[in-house]
């Protein structure tokens, strides 16, 4: 393994291995496919089923109901994914098996029937489950004991993420609205297969590295733990019975919250002091989990149950801070769809299209700059997934220069709804290396008040939208609101999100013994994927509140929640810096 490493090191692009950035442009197509398809998917199934280009006319709560579902399964399919890649089948492997079972997932929603929908959601979460934590781990062996190196490697990594990100939703989402759904969920497609045949024929590169893993002797293994620490909090039969309870309530809610909204399919249909029985179970399960917790975490040492405690803290201002920064991929398109005005005239319009045309050239430029380094220094060992990966760019070099020859001839300027989305990409890739430099510094805060920045500036983003919608009466179902807060509620939201996002497997890290990481990580990516769901469970009432209450009264409730619970993160500093006993 060492040998593979050191010849990694021996092809470097930008001053990293060559295999650093065939992954970089492997994730940043998976990326493409995923946000792009993300970009259009609820605009398409809430869309009219009249018109030139006519969506499902499904409604809100239906369509995010089934949205909130996926995003959910995106989070938790990848602890069994990883698993599967550590003990049976190897990364690279596990990464060609993910990146097909998406291909075809999105080929089948392609098609634009319902039965191909639901398949096609399905294998893009199994598929997603394979791919998405393999990546990482063939980065963090591909720099093991080259710790020095490894920020920078996940910094480039990210770019490719972000990267693709954008790429995606600019190209599916305009492909999509102007020419044909099917078009954009098939696009997504093309580039999700592009991206795992340049992988696969850029394995050589890798020598052993990700291959299968070798038998492991487990007794062993076992004899190298610390049996103590090991036994020290075994699962007792209440904690597995918690699980269960915790396992079939989540499972029920899950599933039969979308089957009762889109398809009136009620599983159970009873309701218990006023509640649905979907409501009912996902209660059951919150609860459930919760004392789970209560009773595991006492039963450690003092220092490993406080930092637990500290941990598990973090992950309750984590669900709430995804449950109103994901209303991006949820309501803010319809809000973007039906309450902004998008039509730009004269100079307005003529502005927009510089702009749009150099936020797109510029960084796709500069990714091409980075396709033709990888090419000088691997071309000759990889010389196939190098064209594969050539032609890949050239399709989109194409895509996007008739994107722009469509817009500049056209007289008429209406920005499509998919464009604002990229604007959280696009402030990441200006902002991060500013965020990067103030975490670097003296000035570094502590994790109390990153929370509250995170949460705060996530709902000074909705206080933006709260205050434009003001004069939107109640039950109003569309108006002409200035774009200005769109953009204002994006960048605010992209500083929140550098705030807190990175911070959760920072302290998961600093925080947590070895031995007990990955049930901890299994307790992050859980809070991260009841936020998505809670998300759109919550969005999907949009058209409700509005109804009753106001649209500023719905993005109020993003406003005040947020902002609350980052008080909440500032007044509990000493605690958490007791509870965190020293780790900053």
């Amino acid at each position: 393994m060492s040998t593979d490493i050191e010849n990694l090191f021996k092809d470097k692009v930008l001053g990293h291995p060559a295999g650093l950035f065939v992954l970089f442009f492997t994730e940043m197509w998976e990326r493409f496919s995923y946000y792009g398809m993300r970009a259009i998917l609820v605009i398409f199934l809430t869309g009219a089923i009249t018109g030139s280009n006519p969506g499902w006319g499904w409604s809100t709560s239906a369509a995010l109901s089934l949205l909130g579902t996926y995003a959910l399964f995106v989070y938790l399919t990848p602890l069994l994914g990883g698993w599967l890649a550590d003990n049976k089948i190897g990364y690279r492997r596990a990464v060609v098996i993910g990146a097909l079972l998406m291909t075809l997932g999105h080929a089948a929603m392609a098609v634009e029937t319902p039965t191909f929908l639901y398949i096609g959601i399905a294998l893009l979460i199994v598929g997603n489950g394979f791919f998405k934590p393999n990546m990482t781990s063939i980065i963090s062996k591909m720099y093991a004991g080259k710790d020095d190196k490894k920020d920078g490697a996940y910094n480039i990594f990210y770019m490719g993420v972000n990267a693709g990100a954008f790429i995606g939703i600019m190209l599916c989402g305009w492909v999509g609205e102007k020419i044909g759904w099917s078009w954009g969920f098939g696009l997504a497609g093309i580039f999700m297969l592009l991206g795992m045949l340049q992988f696969y024929f850029a394995q050589p590169l890798f020598g052993s590295l990700g291959d299968k893993p070798a038998k492991k002797d487990v007794k062993s293994i076992e004899e190298t733990v610390d049996v103590d620490a090991e036994k020290r909090n075994p699962f007792s039969v209440v904690d597995y019975a918690l699980i269960a309870v915790f396992t079939v309530s989540a499972l029920i809610f899950i599933f039969n919250d979308p089957l009762s909204k889109i398809g009136n399919i009620q599983t159970l249909n009873f309701t218990v002091a006023g509640m649905s029985d979907s409501l009912f179970f996902a209660l059951l399960a919150a609860i459930s989990f919760i004392v789970l917790l209560i009773v595991r975490i006492p039963r450690y040492t003092k220092i490993e149950r406080d930092r637990m405690i500290a941990f598990a803290i973090f992950c309750l201002f984590t669900i709430f801070f995804w449950a109103a920064f994901e209303q991006a991929a949820g309501s803010l398109p319809i809000y973007t769809r039906d309450f902004t005005n998008r039509v730009l005239e004269g100079t307005a319009g003529t502005v927009f299209k510089i702009v749009d045309l150099l936020v797109t050239v510029v960084p796709l430029g500069i990714i091409t700059y980075v396709l033709i380094s990888l090419f000088r220094k691997t071309f000759n060992k990889i010389g196939l997934a190098n064209i594969i990966l050539g032609t890949s760019f050239l399709i989109v070099w194409a895509i996007v220069l008739y994107k722009l020859y469509v817009e500049f001839n056209d007289p008429n300027t209406e920005v499509p709804v998919t464009w604002f989305a990229i604007l959280n990409s696009l402030f990441i890739i200006i902002f991060a290396p500013l965020f990067t430099k103030w975490w670097d510094s003296r000035y570094n805060p502590p994790a109390s008040v990153k929370y509250f920045l995170g949460l705060a500036l996530l709902a000074l983003g909705f206080g933006f939208l709260a205050f434009g919608a003001r004069n939107v009466a109640a039950g109003a179902e569309g108006a002409s609101l200035s774009m200005i807060w769109l953009v204002l509620a994006y960048l605010f939201h992209t500083l929140g999100e550098l705030c807190l996002s990175p911070m959760g497997l920072s302290y998961l890290s600093k925080l947590i013994p070895t031995r007990m990481i990955a049930f901890m990580f299994g307790v992050y990516y859980l809070a991260i994927a009841i936020g998505n769901k809670l998300a759109h469970y919550v969005g999907g009432d949009i058209e409700k509140i509005t109804q009753e209450y106001s649209l500023s009264g719905f993005f109020l409730i993003f406003t005040i929640i947020p902002f609350a619970l980052g008080i909440v993160s500032l007044l509990l500093h000493p605690l958490l810096k007791k509870l965190m006993h020293g780790v900053k």
